[in-house]
């Protein structure tokens, strides 16, 4: 199989190593390394996610076209084409593209410093930022209403007229603490609404591990970039403050160990900023604080919302766990709102 598809892309021959590679849990990835020094990634697309691969190519084809005449010395992973000029191949009714892997780079699982947190905030900030002349309205959705808040709720209330009787008893707490917090789902609602939010070229998915990083600890560029997509940009600020606040993840059981890091937030806004502070209008950056309630909030509701439709989404590894994983982020933002006023002293002394 391995050989067709490499055989495709211009790599012919059965010499190459071909190992799994990488912690992703949507796509299948490999590395594939050669006698010499070359090697590549290789990524099959989850269709279950990513109903039409092609938007995805489509996507990364223009960012690629117009980083290349604008900014040439940027860093930007693209799929390299195929024999037929296009940036996937299709085996056995899977979708394949390949892509340079970079050496002497790295990703990381886990923060384990703030100075990770300014680089990885950085670098998506300067990705935004490189393509802030780009018509963002060029792009396909790749995944529709991937954040939209104002949609979560509506498939959160769904949920509750249709849930199963003995799982509405169980998390009736939980429910009642994420309806406290509509207060978000209607902010989102008004900037939906008024336009006051441009969209902007974003990432989407600004977890740690989608940024590689050299040796020094220094940000290279940003990678895994099915998710590219317009939006605005309190969804990317909003995921990395979501992802790197806490020391505990979204699977932490101990809930006394979801706290929320003051000096992460810092290095965040300030790497952020860094590269942003000059694009982004006075009303976005009134908004950078609201990024982390929207994003933790919407990811509450999306788990209940699976819990309450008996798992289908996410899936369990046990009974509760995504009834657990809502209680979770609720608890993480509960820590985040309690930080609110300090967070935003610190938006206002940025200079």
């Amino acid at each position: 199989m391995f050989q067709q598809i490499l055989h495709s892309f211009n790599l012919p021959g059965d010499g190459w190593h071909i190992q799994p590679f990488g912690s992703g849990l949507i796509n299948h990835t490999w590395k594939v390394s050669g006698a010499g020094a070359e090697a590549y990634i290789l990524q099959r697309i989850n269709t279950g996610v990513f109903k039409n691969p092609g938007h995805i190519a489509a996507n990364l084809l223009l960012v690629q076209n117009y980083l290349e005449q604008h900014t040439p010395g940027y860093l930007f992973v693209a799929p390299i084409p195929a024999k037929n000029g296009e940036g996937l191949v299709i085996h056995d009714g899977h979708y394949y593209r390949l892509t340079p892997f970079i050496q002497n780079s790295h990703t990381v699982n886990v923060l384990t410093d703030s100075h990770q947190a300014c680089e990885a905030a950085k670098q998506f900030g300067q990705f935004t930022r490189l393509l802030n002349g780009f018509n963002a309205a060029q792009l396909q959705y790749t995944i529709p209403d991937f954040h939209n808040l104002t949609l979560r709720v509506a498939q959160f209330e769904k949920a509750l007229a249709s849930a199963d009787p003995i799982r509405l008893r169980k998390a009736a707490e939980t429910i009642k603490e994420a309806q406290s917090h509509t207060a978000i789902a209607e902010t989102f609602s008004q900037l939906a609404q008024n336009k006051q939010m441009p969209l902007r070229v974003i990432h989407h998915d600004t977890k740690i591990n989608n940024v590689l990083f050299d040796a020094t600890g220094k940000g290279l560029c940003v990678i895994d970039l099915d998710t590219v997509m317009p939006g605005f940009y309190s969804s990317d600020v909003g995921d990395m403050m979501r992802t790197y606040l806490s020391p505990a993840s979204e699977e932490e059981q101990d809930f006394s160990k979801i706290t929320v890091r003051e000096e992460y937030f810092s290095a965040l806004h300030r790497g952020y900023m860094q590269q942003m502070g000059e694009v982004l209008s006075p009303f976005e950056k009134s908004l950078f604080v609201y990024s982390g309630k929207f994003i933790i909030y919407m990811q509450a509701l999306r788990f209940l919302s699976d819990y309450l439709n008996n798992d289908t989404y996410y899936g369990a590894k046990y009974e509760g766990h995504n009834l657990m994983r809502a209680q979770n982020q609720l608890m993480l933002l509960a820590k985040y709102i309690a930080c609110e006023d300090k967070f935003e002293q610190i938006v206002r002394d940025f200079k």
